[in-house]
């Protein structure tokens, strides 16, 4: 790997969309509702879209749909009826550098086996949920996605 890959790699951003979540009065019957007329392969909590790696082809990556009941708190303390889930790389750089900038910060990084999160506030009050992932756990799970 050369140093500005490796460079690139280790930069602390953004890199993609990993999620969009919205409010749904019966999100039960809104996941039905996209399986049944847009042919998306459901689970309990949404729908897991399957794509590639711009620069490494071989890697599967994931961007997970999911409705959420109207009065859940998950988007807390956003009054939004969405949130976004964005892909980034070296997550505790970024929390770091968004800190020294005033970012609000809502929680510690929390670290699962398919990768780590933290949530910030916007500029418009929007909660952000910044997920650094772990693609080939998702991978070895299978489970059926929307491709």
């Amino acid at each position: 790997m050369d140093d500005l890959t490796d460079k690139n790699e280790k930069q602390p951003k953004v890199t993609g969309i990993g999620g969009v979540f919205f409010f749904s009065e019966n999100p039960e019957q809104t996941r039905n509702w996209y399986a049944e007329h847009l042919g998306l392969e459901v689970n309990q909590w949404g729908s897991s879209f399957e794509f590639r790696n711009a620069h490494k082809p071989e890697e599967i990556n994931y961007l997970q749909w999911s409705p959420f009941k109207n009065d859940s708190d998950y988007f807390k303390p956003s009054e939004k009826e969405f949130m976004i889930n964005y892909r980034v790389q070296n997550i505790e750089a970024l929390v770091e550098q968004l800190k020294s900038k005033g970012v609000s910060i809502l929680d510690a990084i929390e670290s699962f086996d398919y990768g780590k999160f933290v949530h910030i506030m916007d500029a418009e009050g929007r909660k952000i949920e910044l997920w650094e992932p772990v693609d080939h756990v998702f991978t070895e799970m299978g489970g059926k996605t929307t491709k």
